[in-house]
């Protein structure tokens, strides 16, 4: 079985505006300051092997996470394959989630009786995410759509609560700073997580975005530093969102990718949504200003958000985040065997 996504002819609309396409200047007043963002194209495939389920299992579903064109990535030639041939009853199609979200959705009946090979397979055009105006006021800035989901980016997640101590820990970073405008109080809080938090995988507890966590132990992973981000800025009415997926090396070429990375992007009336990438400038402090206002292009988005409910809704609780492939037999979680490649493309 194979399903393809329609190409889409993608235009650009980030940091150069709704007139600026892929390799261009916005053709707008002030165009002639904007860099050009770096852009790299690549092949990305992700194999999920499903096993076998359990004797007696009736339903079987499978969500695979895609990812999506918007205004920093472009993806074409999306296809997916299953080794597995589908019963009457069985269902496949690409659904949509909340927040633009995509995924591959595969419900069977009829169980396979060795294990099922899921591949998904596109070529990725990634850019570059800049916000100027982060760093010098008066940088051009970008027509953005208005985002319909501006009220989430204000509410907490089940593992970063907003509660009377995170907002007390969040006003006295601030304050510290001497910080007046939503901009300054994001940028202390920034500066506040990259100087106190340790990028360290070891122990448990890291990995979950456990905010509490994250403020006690002041260690952990990209999530766990976003988290700390995220809530301290929603808790001073700053929308801040929360997006996941698979990081590059920063070396054109080939090879797999192990694990995910996270990012978040914070929004004022006076510069739009600026991204951030507190974890990354932990790990390099020499582009610790550059991640305050930047994305690089060494990434690929899946989703946005946390708490996410899947298309169709699965039986199991929301799920903390979604970069993995998810089934469930019988509505009950199956582990899934993951593998992500890349391959870049010569001359882009």
């Amino acid at each position: 079985m194979n399903l393809s996504l329609l190409n889409r002819s993608t235009v650009w609309t980030g940091l150069l505006g709704t007139s600026a396409v892929l390799s261009g200047f916005a053709a707008s007043e002030g165009a002639s300051a904007v860099p050009v963002p770096r852009s790299r194209t690549f092949a990305l495939t992700v194999t999920a092997t499903v096993p076998v389920p359990p004797p007696g299992t009736k339903t079987l579903d499978v969500w695979l996470p895609m990812p999506h064109s918007d205004g920093s990535q472009k993806v074409g030639n999306l296809t997916v394959a299953v080794n597995h041939s589908f019963d009457s009853k069985a269902h496949s199609k690409i659904e949509k989630g909340a927040y633009g979200n995509q995924m591959y959705y595969l419900h069977l009946t009829t169980m396979p009786t060795a294990p099922m090979v899921v591949t998904m397979r596109g070529q990725i055009t990634r850019r570059e995410h800049l916000n100027l105006r982060a760093n010098t006021p008066t940088a051009y800035v970008a027509r953005e759509k208005p985002d319909p989901d501006l009220a989430r980016w204000l509410a907490p997640d089940r593992l970063v609560p907003l509660d009377a101590k995170i907002k007390q820990q969040a006003q006295e970073v601030v304050a510290k700073a001497g910080a007046k405008t939503d901009l300054e109080k994001a940028r202390a809080i920034y500066e506040h997580v990259v100087s106190t938090v340790t990028y360290d995988k070891t122990g448990q507890g890291w990995g979950r975005g456990d905010i509490y966590y994250a403020c006690d132990a002041r260690r952990g992973n990209c999530t766990d530093f976003h988290a700390i981000v995220i809530g301290y800025c929603r808790s001073l009415g700053i929308p801040a969102r929360f997006s996941i997926g698979l990081p590059l090396p920063a070396d054109r070429g080939q090879g797999e990718i192990k694990g995910y990375h996270c990012w978040a992007e914070f929004y004022t009336k006076e510069t739009g949504w600026v991204p951030v990438d507190a974890s990354e400038a932990a790990k390099n402090p020499d582009k610790r200003n550059y991640f305050f206002g930047a994305h690089d292009e060494n990434r690929v988005e899946f989703t946005r958000g946390r708490d996410v409910e899947l298309a169709p809704k699965q039986a199991g609780p929301p799920l903390n985040y979604f970069v993995y492939p998810y089934a469930e037999a019988n509505g009950q979680p199956l582990e899934v065997v993951r593998k992500y490649e890349f391959v870049d493309v010569v001359g882009k």
